[in-house]
């Protein structure tokens, strides 16, 4: 991941780093291209991930993103498909949830959005079970919407897609 390139010959000296890297570290990597993208404005990062319980089966999990979710490991977790009431919960219910409402001067994040997301990621789930594990982290939350910035899909027998 490269960030912050504002101009044609920064993102294309990124892309030539990026090949040389990875043909560095799998010579025998076939790479049929890079995405690039506008640079998101920092927001509130949240956390989507799904894993598979053997009892359970699909489980969502929702928490503060980025690094603070290995830090404070402050999640909420729901069997798949969910309804809203589960997604509301799930957001509401961890100890980071002031900062949603704009703690200490911060953007408010419009939790109805990441409600949706939540219930949207269920149902693709529920529609894929193809899918071992799924990551959305960070997204950015904010008053006015969410932008996922990363995202991960591994699929039974360890397919990385």
């Amino acid at each position: 991941v490269k960030l912050g390139l504002k101009t044609s010959k920064q993102v294309e000296a990124a892309y030539e780093e990026i090949l040389s890297a990875v043909k560095q570290k799998y010579p025998h990597a076939v790479i049929d291209g890079v995405s690039v993208q506008k640079m998101a404005r920092p927001g509130t990062e949240v956390i989507v991930g799904m894993t598979k319980d053997v009892q359970f089966g699909p489980v969502l999990m929702f928490g503060l993103g980025g690094i603070l979710v290995e830090l404070l490991k402050d999640v909420s977790f729901r069997i798949v498909p969910l309804e809203r009431e589960d997604a509301r919960e799930m957001i509401r219910e961890i100890k980071g949830y002031p900062m949603f409402e704009g703690f200490r001067g911060r953007e408010p994040v419009d939790t109805s959005v990441l409600e949706e997301i939540l219930l949207k990621v269920s149902r693709f789930v529920d529609g894929h079970p193809e899918i071992k594990e799924l990551d959305l982290n960070p997204i950015f939350g904010y008053k006015d919407g969410a932008v996922t910035v990363d995202a991960r899909i591994i699929l039974e027998g360890n397919a990385v897609s």
